[in-house]
């Protein structure tokens, strides 16, 4: 180090005294296990989210105010649309480099979400949920529900024909919530649908609220981990009072500075060379319109699923109408799914009696009705999000459509007790042949 950086530095610790503190930081020692690098895709993503949402939104118009389009993509020229999608037009033909931005956002999008999905099935299987890290896996399900609604929000913002269906679909479910339902509806979008606040509302919430939540929630996740040390996986050598790794400096900083140009690489090449969401191929929403084979993201999938293989109950009680084919389909996958992971480390520790620290996970062999409940959990999801699409399904392998209904309602319910019953049978027949 030269005189100008040791003058540097000291003149850092003699004011804020972080010397020691940076030194231990640096030192500090983290398992090189090629699992924990999928929390870092999510991260990642997350920064590149933020770039790239940064640039769209000096050149995206969040307004409901209907204007005839006459720019670059002349298939939709002296059409009426709103100003949202027609900004959108504007940024994928005649921003220099807009639609590379918009597919890697979108892409970056759907990559962050399922690095969070990943993330928490290995975080599960391995129960690295465990003392003293409750409240961290708490902070990663609020981080999932969150993207789920900065997703949402995030695709009904250029108010296409398919973002529009979706936005449908959620004022349907706010409306089947009894009681204050329509007077929700009714505040959100500003009037009867699609009323002129909802795109500018939803704009808000996902350009400044919700990052502003995930940015608090990351660093949070990420502050607690650095406090507590970070698990590792069962090696020899491994115990619960050490960590066996490598540094923060220089190898994990190398290493992670390493890991966010190949995920913004692949995300480029994918932006590239895979289409993602060609708006202009939808046209602006009209909601005397509707589009076939029409899906969300995969994330939403289980919501998706879930409201087409709901039956069309609905009760009218003391004057209101209560739709529970819209409402249900809503509450309970969420209820059950991200409802059941919160609770579940408490669960097991009342179940187990198991109230010591746990630095060292497990093989999800030595846990089977832990590794047998979340397979049921992901067999669950896995139905209601083929469900999501059962009209293409139905299209490409020429069924009809309510006989894929019908499966997947049975399925739903068959498929996660076949999938825990067989789970778990492994999981102890990997057992004994360990044992022998």
């Amino acid at each position: 180090m030269n005189g100008a950086q040791c003058g540097g530095a000291g003149w850092l610790d003699d004011r804020f005294g972080g010397a020691r503190g940076m030194r231990g930081l640096m030192r500090k020692v983290f398992p090189d296990h090629w699992s924990f690098l999928l929390g870092e895709i999510a991260l990642w993503s997350f920064v590149i989210l933020l770039l790239t949402g940064t640039f769209l939104s000096l050149f995206f118009v969040p307004s409901m105010t209907e204007v005839t389009y006459h720019g670059s993509y002349v298939k939709l020229d002296g059409i009426t649309m709103s100003q949202a999608y027609q900004s959108t037009l504007r940024i994928s033909f005649d921003v220099r480099g807009g639609l590379l931005i918009r597919q890697i956002h979108h892409w970056a999008a759907d990559l962050f979400m399922a690095a969070i999905i990943v993330h928490m099935l290995r975080v599960f299987f391995t129960g690295a949920y465990r003392k003293p890290r409750e409240v961290n896996w708490l902070i990663g399900i609020v981080l999932f529900t969150l993207g789920l609604l900065e997703g949402l929000f995030g695709y009904s913002l250029p108010d296409d024909q398919l973002s529009g269906a979706g936005l449908r679909v959620f004022e349907g479910i706010l409306q089947g919530i009894p009681v204050v339902g329509t007077y929700l509806a009714f505040f959100l979008f500003g009037g009867a649908f699609p009323g002129h606040d909802i795109v500018p509302r939803m704009y808000i919430l996902h350009v400044l609220l919700i990052p502003g939540l995930l940015l608090a929630l990351i660093s949070a996740h990420l502050f607690i981990m650095f406090h507590q040390k970070h698990t590792q996986m069962p090696a020899k050598g491994n115990t619960e009072r050490n960590v066996v790794g490598q540094p923060l400096y220089p190898y994990f900083i190398a290493k992670g500075g390493a890991w966010f140009f190949v995920i913004f690489g692949a995300l480029v090449l994918m932006a590239t060379f895979a289409q993602i969401n060609p708006v202009w191929l939808y046209g602006p929403y009209s909601p005397v319109a509707i589009s076939s084979a029409s899906q969300p993201d995969f994330y939403m999938g289980l919501l998706e699923g879930s409201l087409r293989i709901m039956p069309a109950w609905e009760v009218t009680f003391l004057g209101h109408t209560v739709t529970f084919s819209a409402l249900i389909p809503f509450v309970l996958p969420l209820t059950i799914v991200l409802g059941g992971a919160a609770i579940w480390p408490f669960f097991e520790r009342w179940a187990t009696g198991d109230k010591s620290f746990h630095h060292v996970n497990d093989r999800p062999r030595n846990a089977p009705v832990r590794t047998a409940a979340g397979m049921a959990a992901i067999v669950f999801y896995g139905v209601l999000w083929a469900e999501g699409a059962n009209d293409v399904i139905a299209d490409h392998l020429q069924v009809p459509l309510y006989t894929i209904t019908w499966i997947a309602r049975v399925l739903v319910f068959a498929g996660p007790a076949l999938a825990y019953v067989v789970t778990k049978r492994i999981c102890l027949a990997l057992q004994r042949k360990d044992r022998e």
